[in-house]
């Protein structure tokens, strides 16, 4: 088991298991649902999968929101390729910053856990419903979030192409922005 936790990387610690760790615990404080698992081994497996589920809702649901609402903002792809490359700190600080979101969509999981749970006492067709609902709401979370890694990789297959064919191309130029339009297509 160490061997197998030495092997997880920060990211993986901070953005999936930490998070399903502290879903699973707030989620039986504040619900009657038990997560909590008492074999070690598959409590690692499990609160992984929690946490990649409420990493998946930041990013389809949580950080989309807080962009259309301009709540954050992001800098062209590009640009983010061209000054990581310069800027070690700038990966640390990415994945911070998805730590912060994943820890939202925690907060924003363990209410809607709530909200289900009190809302099928009304409503006990909810109850009965929620195998379903799970599993068709988790296959359609993991087929959005295979989209957009797709998109992802691309994008950055096209902006590490975009860098090695003219490196001397300045942030914000012309030839960028032409770049930053045909990617959105």
């Amino acid at each position: 088991m160490k061997d197998l936790l030495d092997k997880l990387s920060s990211y993986n610690l901070f953005n999936y298991l930490l998070p399903g760790v502290i879903l699973a615990i707030l989620v039986e404080e504040f619900t009657t649902i038990k997560l909590v698992r008492v074999d070690i081994v598959t409590g690692v497996f499990f609160y992984y999968f929690l946490g990649s589920v409420v990493s998946r809702i930041g990013s389809l649901i949580v950080e989309p929101v807080l962009l259309s609402l301009r709540f954050i903002e992001y800098s062209p792809y590009v640009d983010f390729v061209r000054a990581s490359k310069s800027d070690s700190k700038l990966e640390l600080l990415s994945e911070q910053n998805n730590v912060y979101r994943t820890f939202v969509s925690v907060i924003l999981t363990v209410g809607f856990v709530w909200t289900y749970e009190k809302g099928a006492l009304v409503l006990p067709l909810l109850k009965e419903a929620s195998p379903f609902l799970s599993i068709t709401l988790l296959c359609l979370l993991y087929l959005f979030s295979y989209r957009k890694q797709s998109a992802y990789i691309s994008e950055r297959v096209q902006a590490s192409n975009t860098l090695s064919v003219d490196t001397d191309l300045p942030i914000g130029s012309e030839q960028e922005k032409t770049f930053e339009g045909s990617s959105q297509s």
